[in-house]
C-alpha cells in the first residue's frame, strides 16, 4: 500500500464514493452498445463528429450531452425531453440495485486501464481532496449547469486520478474475473467492459480504502465546477451533494498524458511566424507529421518549443528570447508554472506577440486530435499550434500547491465513453 498517499491526506475527510443504481440502454432496444456511445462532450474526433454520432443510432448517447436546438434553453430542454422518453420507453432502464461500477478499457496495443465509477461526495478546492490543475470557462460551466438541471441527470462520468495500489484496486481486480455487466468494442478499437459491485464487503473494501486518499481532475474540470456550483443551489443534504465521477488508480493503471493543440482562427501561418521573428528561433521542417513530431519531442527536452503548421509545412519554434520571457510570464508563480509551455504560449506569444485572446471561440480551438489539428489549420489558412505534452508528476506536483495550470494545458487518457452508464438524480 502507498503509505505516503495516506498520510498525505490524513487531516481530510479523503474521497466518500457512493453506490447509486445505474442507468444503462437495454442492449435489446438499440442497434448496439457501440453505436450509443460517445467520447465526452468536449472531444473533437472529426469534422463531422456529431452527424456521424447522430446518424449511427436514433439514441445515441450525443443528442443528451450535446443537444442540437436553436437556443440554449431549447437545447436544454430538448435533452430533458428526450431523456424523459427514453425511460419511459424503457430505452434506458436503472440496474435494479445501488452498485459501483468497475470499468475497463483496452486497445489493440496493448493499453489496460480500469477504474471505479460512483457518485464521489463533491468538495470544494480549500479541502485539498479534489484536486483541480486547470481554471475553467465560466460560459461551459453555465451550459454544463443549465443542462444538468434539466436533465436532473449526470449524464456521463469525469474522469479522476488517485495514487493508491491499495484495496479498492484489488476489489478492482478481482471483479475483472467476473463476468462482465456489458462488454463492447466501439470504432476506435477499444474494448470496454463494465461490471457492478454490490456486495457490502467489497463496498466497504472500497470506501474505507478512499477515505484516506486524494484525487487529481484528470478530465472534467467544467463538469467538477458544474457540480459544485449545483451543489451549492440544493440545500443540503440532497442528490446534488454527489457525482458522478470515473476514478482510476494510476499506480495500477498509469493514464497517457497528451497534449491539447490551439487553431488560431484568422491567423496565417506567414503572419505568425513573422511576428515571432527574433523572439524565438524557427526552423521549417519538410518531413511527415511524426517526423515533425519527434523534433518537437526532442526540442521540448532543451526548453520551451511549439510546432506550427497549417501552410503545408511544419515550423518548429523553439529558444524563446530570455527578455520575452521576462516581461511576460508572471513572476509570482512557482518556476514549473512559469516554464510550462501552456504559459509561455498563453502569456509570451498569444496575448503579447500575436493579440488572440484566449477565452474567445472566434479566435482560438483547443483539440486534441493532432492531424485534426493540422487539416483545419490547412483548409481554413489558420494557424495550428502543436504542443508537447506535459508529465503527470508535474501536473500533480502544481496541483497540490494550489496552482492552476493555463486552460486546456493536457488530456489524459484514454476518456471513459459516454453512454455505458448514466446517473439520474430521482433513481
Amino acid at each position: 500500500m502507498n503509505t505516503a498517499g495516506h498520510m498525505e491526506a490524513t487531516a481530510r475527510r479523503g474521497l466518500e464514493l457512493t453506490p447509486f443504481r445505474g442507468l444503462r440502454y437495454d442492449p435489446d432496444r438499440v442497434g448496439s452498445l457501440a453505436s450509443v456511445t460517445s467520447p465526452p462532450y468536449d472531444v473533437v474526433v472529426r469534422p463531422d463528429g456529431l452527424h456521424h454520432l447522430q446518424s449511427a443510432d436514433p439514441y445515441n448517447i450525443v443528442r443528451l450531452i450535446l443537444p442540437e436546438a436553436g437556443t440554449p434553453s431549447a437545447r436544454t430542454e430538448q435533452a430533458a425531453d428526450t431523456l424523459r422518453r427514453w425511460l419511459d420507453e424503457g430505452i434506458l432502464t436503472a440496474d435494479p440495485e445501488p452498485g459501483l461500477y468497475v470499468y475497463e478499457q483496452r486497445d489493440g496495443n496493448g493499453m489496460l486501464q480500469r477504474g471505479i465509477i460512483g457518485t464521489l461526495r463533491v468538495s470544494e478546492p480549500a479541502e485539498g481532496v479534489v484536486l483541480p490543475h486547470e481554471d475553467v470557462m465560466p460560459p461551459v460551466v453555465a451550459d454544463r449547469a443549465a443542462l444538468m438541471r434539466a436533465t436532473r441527470a449526470n449524464l456521463e462520468p469525469l474522469l479522476l486520478t488517485y495514487r493508491g495500489d491499495g484495496a479498492a484496486a484489488d476489489v478492482v481486480d478481482r471483479t475483472a474475473d467476473r463476468p462482465p455487466l456489458l462488454a463492447t468494442t466501439t470504432e476506435d478499437g477499444f474494448h470496454h467492459r463494465l461490471w457492478s459491485v454490490t456486495d457490502p464487503g467489497e463496498l466497504a473494501r472500497i470506501q474505507t480504502d478512499l477515505a484516506g486518499r486524494q484525487a487529481l481532475i484528470a478530465d472534467g474540470h467544467h463538469r467538477w465546477a458544474t457540480y459544485r456550483r449545483l451543489r451549492a443551489e440544493h440545500p443540503s443534504p440532497s442528490p446534488w451533494d454527489y457525482g458522478l465521477v470515473l476514478l482510476v488508480d494510476t499506480v495500477r493503471y498509469p493514464l497517457r498524458v497528451r497534449a491539447i493543440h490551439r487553431l488560431l482562427h484568422g491567423l496565417r501561418v506567414a503572419d505568425a511566424l513573422a511576428a515571432v521573428e527574433g523572439l524565438f528561433r524557427v526552423r521549417h521542417l519538410d518531413m511527415p507529421l511524426p517526423e515533425a513530431l519527434e523534433a518537437l519531442a526532442d526540442a521540448s527536452c532543451a526548453g520551451n518549443s511549439f510546432l506550427l503548421a497549417g501552410d503545408g509545412g511544419f515550423h518548429l519554434l523553439d529558444r524563446p528570447d530570455p527578455d520575452l520571457l521576462a516581461r511576460t510570464i508572471p513572476a509570482d508563480r512557482p518556476a514549473a508554472w512559469r516554464a510550462l509551455d501552456a504559459t509561455v504560449l498563453h502569456a509570451a506569444l498569444l496575448e503579447h506577440v500575436w493579440h488572440i485572446p484566449e477565452d474567445s471561440p472566434a479566435h482560438i480551438a483547443y483539440i486534441h486530435d493532432t492531424a485534426a489539428t493540422v487539416e483545419k489549420a490547412e483548409r481554413d489558412g489558420s494557424t495550428a499550434v502543436l504542443m508537447h505534452p506535459v508529465r503527470e508528476e508535474v501536473v500533480r506536483d502544481l496541483a497540490r500547491q494550489g496552482v492552476r495550470m493555463p486552460r486546456k494545458s493536457t488530456s489524459f487518457g484514454p476518456k471513459p465513453a459516454s453512454g455505458l452508464v448514466l446517473r439520474a438524480m430521482e433513481i
